[in-house]
């Protein structure tokens, strides 16, 4: 079997080519000329040089693949405009080069997000039959993608797959939360205690390859997310027991957000990188539920979390310092 990873070099990416190639399978990956190939170096994979507006390299990147892994895309950018064109756009252009050059193609695995269809509105975690209400650009992107999606499911076999918040090692976003607990500062935002699905990339990439080869999974949408809701005082105290740290608690008013945000987007101007946090990170950031239910894929075709939330920090945290990303 034949699976073609695209947003291999990232972080989830890269995680789930290496279970791809445990598993036995031959591994190609598209990536740009300027791709860091860094996480996958001694790894058997084949590289096709190109992009999602080639049309030659994606013609070549699908052919002959059993698999389509589809986790490349934009997650931060200084235009809306970079949103859509990125998500949106490039989404369809693979769904065509797939149409075009692999009619039997066995299945397209589309990596999208809890940020298609928004926050819960409670800790009752929301299923796959909510309706979609983005809250930001982002968000808005990918539930445009998936729509991109479901208008070539009478063509190709495909299934949209949804993470919400996850950690691991090789992360950048979530790694920024462990470096100020490590520092000895455990923020959190607003007043009172925010919910939300995590999981662990492992659990999240195993979660991807069921759903690619269950039958049942054909034309349908599952959250990939924990079986447990956490909240962030939880994740704090473990994530504190695991380094080892005292902490200072401090909780951060909401408007507090959206003036380091304003500060942020302010300064970013003068830089050719996207603000680390925006008025629409700081929009997600202040929301009270995320969380989602993976009892679908489940049921479908057995997803189950099996990575605890202390043995998930700690293996990240052991990562981080391995790597002397923290001290």
């Amino acid at each position: 079997m034949k699976a073609l990873v695209t947003g291999g070099t990232g972080f989830i990416g890269s995680h789930l080519v290496e279970l791809l190639l445990h598993r036995g399978y031959t591994v190609r990956c598209l990536i740009r000329k300027s791709s860091d190939t860094k996480w996958l170096k001694g790894h058997e994979v084949e590289f096709v040089e190109g992009g999602l507006f080639d049309h030659k390299s994606l013609r070549a990147a699908v052919s002959g693949v059993d698999l389509v892994f589809h986790s490349a895309g934009v997650t931060k950018a200084k235009k809306k405009e970079e949103y859509f064109r990125g998500n949106v756009n490039g989404t369809k252009n693979l769904l065509e080069a797939v149409r075009a050059s692999n009619p039997q193609l066995k299945r397209f695995v589309h990596v999208s997000s809890q940020t298609a269809v928004g926050p819960s509105q409670s800790k009752t975690p929301i299923t796959e039959e909510v309706i979609a209400r983005p809250i930001t650009t982002y968000g808005e992107s990918k539930w445009k993608a998936e729509q991109e999606c479901q208008a070539m499911m009478e063509d190709i076999p495909i299934t949209i797959v949804r993470p919400p918040a996850v950690y691991g090692p090789r992360d950048k976003d979530i790694f920024e939360y462990f470096n100020t607990m490590n520092k000895g500062l455990q923020a959190s935002v607003g007043l009172h205690d925010k919910f939300v699905s995590l999981i662990h990339v492992s659990d999240l990439v195993r979660g991807f390859l069921l759903a690619g080869k269950s039958e049942v999974a054909t034309g349908k949408t599952y959250f990939i997310a924990s079986s447990k809701v956490y909240d962030w005082k939880e994740i704090g105290e473990v994530t504190r027991r695991v380094l080892n740290r005292k902490t200072i608690s401090l909780r951060i008013p909401e408007f507090g957000i959206y003036m380091v945000a304003a500060v942020a987007e302010f300064m970013a101007r003068f830089s050719s990188s996207p603000a680390l946090i925006n008025f629409e990170k700081a929009r997600d950031m202040v929301q009270d539920f995320w969380t989602c239910d993976s009892s679908s894929a489940e049921r479908d075709f057995g997803f189950k979390q099996e990575i605890p939330l202390e043995e998930g920090i700690r293996s990240t945290i052991e990562w981080y310092r391995a790597h002397g990303w923290l001290s």
